[in-house]
């Protein structure tokens, strides 16, 4: 009867667990509202795959554990932590500090999910395992961030997740486990509704109220069961009983409300107390019991009544039976449950549930209690909690008696809320600690904080303004903070670009002049302030020494000038490295734009910081791409990709419109660019509108479309963009030659040559060697033509050296030099077609025809078979590194990364790591 009706969900869910079986892991969300049958579904699953030889492991999510970060996860990985010693490390430490039972730094959560993945996968190697997880809409943050990434990661272990999620009363799906496949539970359908009720009626029922009950019920189990069972006496004679609409829900926790009214006052506290103590330990509630006077006695008429279960644990009989004795309860005698509860729980042993217990105690406010949930916070921020610890500071500013300290306690709230991205209750607690009074530094973090809300939510041209405005304030009082915020402005104002309407970065860099003298030892992020600031007021060559320090200082930890020590890499220098490999890209400095990009990359990686490692693959893939290692650039596009639909995050499209741009491919490119340009304009980021716009030219001076690469490249030159600006340069030389325009092709040189001499790079020198050489006639040309070749030959972009061959190339064949020219083309199609850059190598291939030679055509090699996951795999197996060691490298478990390998054997006809490790993977 549990799952009367339900043979096509009950069928679903047997496919889960049979695909389980076989090592097929997946993940499953069953929605619907309240009394729909998700737990009797979720039972059913438990039986069958107990039946199958499963292990099965359940919690249940708590409302009044929502603000407990992993306070749901704790509870169903609580039987798997026997396993944890068999996980690396860092993982290791970091489900450790989670969980609280390790000190350390606040972990990724996305590295406590994978550690989560790995410690199921172990259960899962040993046993199948189910984990069942209801009550999903009341999960903490934290645990809800967590199993996602697990649902979207598992692959190849013998594991299933089911999650259960009540869907009704405006209430939305955790945003992690938004995509994930979905069960939907409608009613059921009116003959088993029927025969449902009256396998609950203790009585005859009349044949019109029958009909009414079964129609109101929506088909809704425990609507159709619990009425009869509780119901008026009235709907057995006729029913009389007043009409209310109630929505299925509502009634009925109207239901399991009048059967609690009903019972003795004791076992009416007691109930209350058990509903507030989210943990279900009977201890705790037989402490708390006792110090309100309430004998174990007082249960028995409660569980009479079937609403609750007391043994080593408390189960009530429904999750609607805890809300509807929570709700219905008076607020004194709330506050009576939740002080007994705090009174009965151990402060050293669970300090912050002891904490949260007193708040929910207090009528009005209480410095004591308050200032006992900032140290909660400060726990919960430690664990990785920011979520946990903004709600816990947003309890303990409302507690506060004091107005300046409670102003300043709502602002470490909005802070917190602000780094757990709920931005507009972060904009709510502001206006709290606006309301002051606050003291000239507190106004001046109010400020910041407003301004970094502002970009965040909108990234419009409002951010940089009101951060410079922060940072004045700022100025007296804290020189470092200061500088550091002139930096987020110059930063805001490059996302914003030319859409950032009067502040531009020329504008903030004029008011960043008046930003505080930087201390000894300079920092990163002062050499970065001083030299864009020095780009944008007295010119590009001026600002080079500066912004060169700051590379190298970056990129080394090496020494500065002057007095004081190296300096290392502190979160703010980390920070900023994205900003730095723009500046790189301006300076052409190509060895520091990739070892900063790898740099990011890496460090992203080895802390396990999922939500910055997309940004910073989709940066390195950028320049992996301008090196011609355009197959692995597509790895980390198709890494990227996969940890973005892992996390919930929109994947970055920049990295796949440059790889799409330069390999030829025209229709993608387009499509790209099109919603690329939309969604940015529509988010005013301006940035993003310069790089597809360098993006665009690259593509059409390979496909020979000059006068749209023309017109692409103009833009970002024109506007002096940071990074774009540099980048467009050449491709503009380039194509103003070829549509006609020498003038235009003329002007960009010039400013090619004022940077290229002023950053003295080979990449840059190359680029002007080779854009001066289109310009030229005679021996001259074939002068830069080779000094191009030769600079850019000592640099890492392989691109543009098979570029400079290509022109060079094609000027020898317009001078009749068939030969030479041939030995040049040959030399750019090889190199082209060897990269998978198709448009130029296609243009080379023209023009070696013109000459008479036919290009060979390209070899097909084996691994043109593989994925670009597969492909990244094989290469790391093939320096040696274990399954394990590739998991943790791209976040996968190890039998997803074995199965993996199993389709890399069979494509490439293998058996063994050791053929794969002799086999040719560029």
């Amino acid at each position: 009867m549990r799952i009367l009706g339900r043979r096509a969900e009950a069928a679903a869910v047997d496919r889960l667990l049979s695909d389980a079986r076989a090592g097929r892991s997946a993940a499953l969300v069953v929605r619907g509202e309240a009394g729909i049958g998700k737990t009797a579904l979720l039972e059913h699953a438990g039986d069958v795959a107990a039946g199958w030889g499963f292990r099965v492991d359940r919690a249940t999510a708590a409302e009044s554990e929502m603000q407990f970060a992993f306070a749901g996860l704790h509870q169903l990985c609580a039987t798997a932590l026997e396993r944890a010693g068999a996980l690396p490390e860092p993982q290791r430490m970091a489900l450790g500090v989670a969980f609280g039972q390790a000190a350390g730094p606040a972990p990724d959560r996305f590295l406590v999910g994978l550690a989560v993945l790995n410690l199921l996968a172990e259960v899962a190697e040993e046993q199948p395992l189910l984990c069942l997880m209801d009550d999903v809409q009341w999960l903490d943050e934290a645990s809800a961030h967590v199993l996602g990434f697990v649902a979207r990661r598992v692959g190849a272990e013998h594991l299933a997740l089911v999650f259960a999620i009540r869907d009704d009363d405006g209430r939305d799906i955790p945003s992690p486990l938004i995509g994930l496949p979905e069960l939907r539970l409608d009613g059921l359908a009116e003959p088993e509704a029927r025969t449902l009720l009256a396998s609950g009626v203790p009585a005859p029922l009349d044949e019109n109220v029958r009909e009414r009950i079964v129609a109101e019920a929506r088909g809704n189990p425990l609507a159709l069961l619990e009425p009869p069972g509780n119901g008026h006496s009235a709907w057995f004679a006729g029913g009389f009983e007043r009409p209310d609409a109630l929505d299925v829900p509502r009634r009925i926790e109207e239901s399991f409300r009048r059967r609690a009214h009903g019972l003795p006052a004791h076992t009416q506290l007691l109930l209350l107390v058990a509903a507030a103590e989210p943990t279900g330990q009977a201890t705790v509630l037989w402490h708390a019991a006792s110090r309100l006077g309430i004998a174990r006695e007082a249960v028995t008429p409660a569980q009479d009544a079937g609403l609750v279960e007391i043994d080593t644990q408390v189960r009530f009989r429904h999750p609607l039976v805890r809300s509807a004795v929570y709700q219905a309860a008076r607020g004194d005698d709330r506050r009576r449950a939740h002080q007994a509860l705090a009174e009965a729980t151990d402060p050293d042993v669970d300090p912050d549930r002891r904490a949260w217990h007193r708040a929910q105690a207090v009528l009005g406010t209480d410095e004591d209690v308050a200032a006992e949930l900032v140290r909660s916070a400060s726990r919960a921020h430690a664990r990785g909690g920011v979520a946990a610890a903004a709600a816990l500071l947003e309890q303990a500013a409302a507690l506060t008696p004091e107005p300046a300290v409670r102003a300043a306690r709502a602002l470490d709230a909005a802070q917190a809320k602000h780094e757990a991205g709920a931005s507009q209750a972060a904009t709510g607690l502001l206006a709290v600690a606006a309301a002051g009074p606050l003291d000239v530094l507190g106004r001046g973090r109010l400020k910041l904080l407003r301004a970094q809300v502002e970009f965040h939510t909108t990234r419009g041209s409002e951010g940089a303004g009101m951060l410079l405005d922060a940072a004045r304030t700022l100025a007296p009082l804290d020189p470092e903070l200061a500088r550091d915020t002139y930096l987020q402005a110059l930063e805001a104002s490059f996302h914003a670009g030319r859409l950032g309407g009067d502040w531009t970065m020329a504008a903030v860099a004029g008011a960043a002049r008046a930003a505080p003298v930087a201390s000894s030892p300079t920092r990163p992020v002062d050499l970065l302030l001083d030299g864009l600031t020095t780009m944008f007021t007295h010119g590009y060559e001026a600002s080079v020494p500066t912004l060169r320090r700051a590379l190298d200082t970056l990129r080394g930890g090496v020494s500065v000038e002057g007095p004081g020590e190296g300096v290392g890499l502190d979160e703010g220098s980390r920070r900023r490295l994205w900003l730095a490999c723009q500046v790189a890209a301006t300076l052409w400095d190509d060895d520091a734009v990739y070892v900063l990009a790898d740099l990011d990359a890496r460090l992203a990686r080895e802390a396990g910081a999922l939500s910055r490692l997309p940004a910073a693959l989709n940066a390195l893939s950028s320049v992996l791409v301008l090196t011609g290692d355009l197959g692995r650039a597509a790895e980390l596009v198709a890494e990227e990709s996969a940890i973005r639909s892992a996390t919930g995050a929109p994947p970055l499209p920049n990295a796949r419109l440059i790889l799409s741009a330069w390999q030829g491919r025209q229709a993608e490119t387009t499509a790209l660019h099109a919603t690329m340009v939309a969604e940015a304009t529509g988010r005013g980021e301006g940035a993003t509108l310069g790089l597809a716009d360098v993006a665009m030219a690259a593509l059409h001076n390979g496909l020979g479309n000059y006068g749209e690469a023309l017109a692409a490249a103009s833009a970002p030159v024109e506007r002096g963009e940071l990074t774009f600006a540099s980048i467009a340069l050449p491709e503009l030389v380039e194509a103003g030659v070829h549509a006609g325009e020498p003038g235009r092709a003329d002007a960009a040189l010039e400013q090619l040559r004022a940077r290229a001499q002023a950053s003295s790079t080979a990449w840059g020198l190359g680029l002007y060697a080779r854009s001066r050489a289109l310009l030229s006639t005679g021996p001259d040309a074939e002068e830069h033509y080779r000094e191009a070749i030769d600079q850019l030959g000592r640099s890492r972009m392989a691109t543009h050296v098979a570029r400079a061959h290509l022109v060079y190339g094609e000027w020898l064949r317009r001078e009749g030099r068939r030969q030479d020219a041939r030995e040049q083309l040959r030399t750019a199609h090889e190199m082209l077609t060897g990269m998978g850059v198709d448009a130029f190598a296609a243009r080379a291939a023209r023009e070696l025809g013109a000459t008479g030679e036919h290009p060979r055509r390209r070899t097909e090699k084996p691994t043109d078979d593989l994925t670009a996951q597969e492909l990244h795999v094989a290469r790391l197996v093939a320096t040696g590194a274990t399954s394990r060691e590739v998991a943790a490298q791209l976040f996968l478990s190890p039998r997803t990364v074995e199965a993996h390998l199993r389709a890399i054997f069979r494509k490439l006809a293998i058996t063994s790591r050791r053929e794969l490790r002799g086999l040719p993977l560029t």
